[in-house]
């Protein structure tokens, strides 16, 4: 109950692991606990996005993040554009798209720019320029935040995600080539980690606004 007095930002709910009960009854104690602030569950079943939806009829819930929220998104302060390789990284892209949104940034999505395809990623080059941090999201070899951060000196945090063929071990592949990523200041987390992306990129475009 304590973290939003500590860092600003309000506990969250890991869903993974939990039952449906729990997930609704811990995101109903943090609404009445923050009733003008959003409240996150992350990782939900399928079961669980369904309870939630019938049981707290106030939720947002979005199936492609497999999250819900409960309560109203804070103004947004500086923005963050959450880039994503593929359509395959639409999962992880959401959920830090929808943990910007939580921690009170605004996010703007920039999708299917994978390197396959690098004329995409140029022709979207000002608006990257724009953002005040950047969510950098791809699987396989991922070779995209080295690029963008070749690109541009916008702050950028990259996720691996476990898109990818057999030699890319559930996004091993992808984690160690942004950890050696010879574009200078780029960060990373954890592979599939788009919820502590967005954390991170929220706090940085706040602070920069």
């Amino acid at each position: 109950m304590d973290r939003a007095r500590r860092t600003g930002d309000a506990e969250v709910v890991y869903g993974e692991g939990k039952t449906p009960g729990q997930v609704i009854a811990i995101l109903r104690t943090l609404h009445e606990r923050h009733p003008d602030r959003a409240v996150l569950a992350t990782r939900l079943s399928e079961d669980a996005m369904a309870q939630v939806a019938t049981s707290l009829p106030d939720a947002n819930v979005d199936a492609v993040a497999r999250a819900a929220t409960l309560g109203p998104f804070p103004e947004p302060r500086g923005s963050v554009a959450v880039v994503s390789a593929g359509t395959s990284d639409a999962p992880v892209a959401a959920e830090a798209a929808l943990s910007i949104r939580v921690h009170g940034s605004a996010v703007e999505l920039i999708e299917d720019v994978g390197v396959a395809g690098l004329h995409r990623l140029l022709a979207v080059k000002d608006r990257l320029e724009a953002a005040n941090c950047l969510v950098v999201v791809a699987g396989m070899e991922g070779a995209l935040p080295s690029v963008v951060g070749g690109l541009t000196g916008t702050p950028l945090v990259a996720v691996p995600t476990s898109v990818g063929y057999g030699a890319s071990f559930g996004g091993l592949a992808a984690l160690l080539a942004m950890l050696n990523s010879c574009a200078p200041g780029v960060t990373v987390v954890n592979i599939d980690n788009g919820y502590g992306a967005g954390v991170f990129a929220a706090r940085v475009a706040r602070a920069a606004r």
